[in-house]
């Protein structure tokens, strides 16, 4: 048994007068009171009680043991009430990692609503292109797209989102509309500067997945880079469908080579470290966003 059981028996001891009483009154046996007690006074190396036919008296060294077992006690009933308010109670910091566009374009339009919910809540967004791993550093959620590492986080799938290959109604117009994925070799295109399948232009062609290696004019670090130059005429993207969907509806941008689009979408994961006692603060962000994303806002 831990020190607190032990503490328990004594207090239950004292009240009841007996370790029969106190065994009674807990759903323990006298031997198993005893017990406790007698090895928390092996401990403690002094004798709490005076024990009687029927029943116990405190010693003058279990008398002044009694007000600090009190406080302890006291102290641990206040800890449990508290403890008992937390899954209604939303509060404290909140530390997200996602990707720029993410943020910027599904996550900002709705932050101050959520913000008005829970004032008692606040909320840190660290943004980077590629999923990282910060949960032992404090992080409480990440949102990215496309395959994860393997790994032991629990990743819940909240959207999809399709890659789009396209271009501004300036370009197009003036360079001509693509009618082959091959076609893409002789205009100017961009990608990321960075290692990452996204910058894999692939097509299906005559039921096969081709790779389309084109020659980027230039390379940017962040996506919405990519957009700014799309929308200034400047020459054809792939961007998710999350980033630009509000763009192609607009008719800033518009899709190219949509009869070789490969069907499948990229997943889209809200990642945290434990499925179990998930904090309020998690729970709250995870519910709004999934709410916001029911009727996936940028198809």
């Amino acid at each position: 048994m831990d020190n607190f059981s032990q503490l328990q028996a004594f207090m239950w001891a004292n009240e009841h007068g007996n370790f029969s009483a106190a065994a009674r009154a807990n759903g323990l046996t006298p031997s198993t009171i005893s017990k406790l007690i007698t090895r928390l006074e092996n401990r403690l190396q002094v004798r709490l009680f005076q024990r009687g036919n029927r029943s116990l008296t405190l010693t003058e060294e279990g008398s002044a043991y009694l007000v600090s077992a009190r406080e302890v006690i006291n102290a641990m009933a206040e800890a449990d009430s508290l403890a008992e308010a937390f899954p209604t109670r939303v509060s404290g910091s909140l530390r997200i990692h996602t990707m720029t566009t993410f943020a910027k374009h599904q996550i900002m339009p709705w932050l101050p609503e959520f913000l008005a919910t829970y004032p008692g809540l606040t909320v840190d967004i660290q943004v980077g292109a590629q999923y990282v791993d910060h949960f032992d550093q404090g992080l409480d959620i990440a949102i990215h797209s496309g395959v994860l590492p393997d790994s032991s986080r629990i990743a819940r799938k909240i959207g999809e989102s399709a890659w789009v290959t396209c271009a501004s109604p300036e370009y197009l117009a003036r360079r001509g509309t693509p009618v082959h994925p091959e076609e893409l070799m002789t205009h100017d295109c961009f990608n990321f500067g960075f290692n990452s399948a996204w910058n894999n232009w692939q097509f299906v062609v005559n039921q096969e997945k081709v790779t389309i290696a084109i020659t980027p004019k230039a390379v940017f670090g962040q996506g919405d880079l990519l957009r700014d130059i799309a929308l200034g005429g400047g020459g054809i993207v792939k961007l998710a469908q999350f980033h630009i969907g509000a763009d192609i509806k607009a008719r800033r941008l518009v899709p190219v080579l949509q009869a070789f689009d490969i069907p499948a979408k990229e997943p889209i994961y809200l990642i945290y470290s434990n499925r179990k006692h998930l904090s309020p603060r998690i729970r709250a962000f995870r519910d709004f966003l999934e709410q916001k994303l029911l009727q996936a806002p940028w198809d």
